[in-house]
């Protein structure tokens, strides 16, 4: 079925026209036309597009030519065309393929790789970072995410606001050293920003640095990663009380010959193997908090401290590790609990709770509670601002990363430097669009844009 062509007129050439330098009118030289494709759904639409040549009255130029607004001078494509690709790149999260045969499929538009990404360089050059930097700084909160995320053999160190739920500024390095973040948060420092807490992992690139940039800041170690290392040493434990208890089990025990009855088995009740295959399958519990236990977790919880009683210990010391992070509390109140902890003889006995609690030291723990010492550091849940969070963990950034990871590795496996830049340059703008409330974008534009040319540089081409 042959497709459907539709043709539409678009004029733009008045007899006199502005200088697009100095605005002074210029007389119509020649009236020119030339075929600019569009999208519309289902068919071919065709734009003959007129418009003129102009003979400049001043210095600024010998001429220049007029264009209809949304058509660009020298495109075979009008701006709806990028706009459509753009918004299927950019906010649906489509590959650079997937989006070519949309757009035949849809608009039955055959456009080529090299047009996607001069699309792509077309935007980005649009884009005003100082204007960007600006907003940043307006909207600043005064609390910083900072973390490092590895794409190929590129490190893109990242900084957002978590308060403020944007990013704030990327930089893409070759290696992940302390010259390049010194580099890079200097040059957040220069922009102007002046954070109250700066929140990081436990990389050892960010204490000596920041103690150097932002003296008066609040250094916030992440909670969540000093946890999930603490869970990692009670899990440890756990593997090792139930391999204990696996041996015994299994000691002295000689195998008979075929499958044992069921009578026997019922009757007999589970094995100490048995017993231990039952915490090593249900061992997250010992870490999973109690507000996020079922009635079923409990149970099982249950069961595990009846078959091992020495779970109830490591249950116990993880408890009071996630009392020591309690937003409900005074730094004072967290240091008492640490030291409680840290001088109990029953879990300094157990191995792997001494190698966890050598996280807990006090110039660690310092850090650690940054958040109980800076309150204005919140995050608002739902619409209550009576209801919020103090910030304690990077799990923005990182959150950020992931979602720039899925975009540029998963679906677009951009590898060179100047595409993963265009990409976050666009990422960047279509979140401060989506979390920007009142800032309307000016167009000083007239009707009619212009572009300058030169006569003999006309007649060369």
């Amino acid at each position: 079925m042959e497709a459907k062509t539709r043709r539409l007129t678009v004029s733009c050439c008045p007899k006199k026209h502005p200088c697009p330098q100095c605005g002074k009118l210029g007389r119509r030289k020649q009236v020119l036309r030339r075929e600019v494709r569009s999208i519309a759904l289902g068919e071919i639409l065709l734009l003959d597009v007129q418009y003129a040549e102009y003979r400049a009255a001043c210095d600024c130029c010998q001429t220049f030519r007029t264009s209809p607004p949304g058509i660009d001078l020298r495109c075979y494509y009008d701006n709806k065309v990028r706009d459509a690709l753009l918004k299927r790149l950019i906010e649906d999260g489509m590959s650079i393929p997937k989006i070519l045969a949309a757009m035949k499929r849809d608009f039955l538009l055959d456009l080529s790789e090299g047009f996607a990404y001069d699309c792509v360089r077309r935007r980005v050059e649009e884009l005003d970072q100082a204007e960007y930097r600006r907003w940043t700084l307006e909207q600043f909160s005064g609390t910083l995410c900072i973390d490092e995320l590895h794409l190929g053999r590129y490190t893109l160190l990242l900084a957002t606001d978590p308060i403020g739920d944007f990013p704030v500024a990327f930089a893409l390095v070759d290696h992940n050293d302390q010259d390049h973040m010194r580099r890079f948060l200097a040059n957040l420092k220069r922009h102007g920003f002046e954070p109250r807490v700066v929140v990081t992992d436990g990389s050892s690139l960010y204490p000596t640095l920041l103690a150097e940039l932002w003296p008066k800041a609040e250094h916030q170690l992440c909670v969540f990663h000093v946890l999930q290392d603490v869970n990692a040493y009670v899990l440890d434990a756990v593997k090792r009380l139930r391999r204990e208890m696996k041996r015994r089990g299994q000691r002295g025990r000689k195998r008979r010959p075929g499958r044992p009855k069921k009578s026997s088995r019922k009757r007999r009740g589970l094995t100490l193997v048995d017993q231990s295959h039952f915490i090593f399958k249900h061992r997250h519990l010992i870490v999973k908090k109690e507000e996020n236990l079922s009635d079923a977790d409990r149970d099982n919880l249950r069961k595990m401290f009846q078959y091992l009683p020495a779970l109830r210990t490591l249950r116990e010391f993880i408890e009071k590790v996630w009392r020591l992070f309690e937003p409900q509390q005074t730094p004072h109140q967290a240091c008492c609990r640490r030291a409680a902890l840290v001088t109990n003889q029953k879990f300094a006995a157990i191995p792997e709770l001494a190698s966890a609690m050598k996280l807990l030291d006090a110039a660690r723990f310092r850090k650690m509670i940054a958040f109980l010492r800076t309150g204005a550091a919140r995050i608002k849940k739902g619409r209550s601002r009576a209801r919020s969070s103090p910030v304690r963990t990077n799990n923005h950034v990182e959150r950020t990363n992931r979602k720039l990871r899925f975009f540029e590795k998963s679906r677009y496996k951009w590898r060179r430097r100047r595409q993963i830049v265009r990409f976050l340059l666009l990422a960047f703008d279509h979140w401060r669009k989506k979390h920007r409330s009142t800032h309307p974008a000016a167009d000083s534009r007239g009707p009619c844009r212009v572009e300058a040319k030169h006569r003999d540089h006309r007649r060369a081409a």
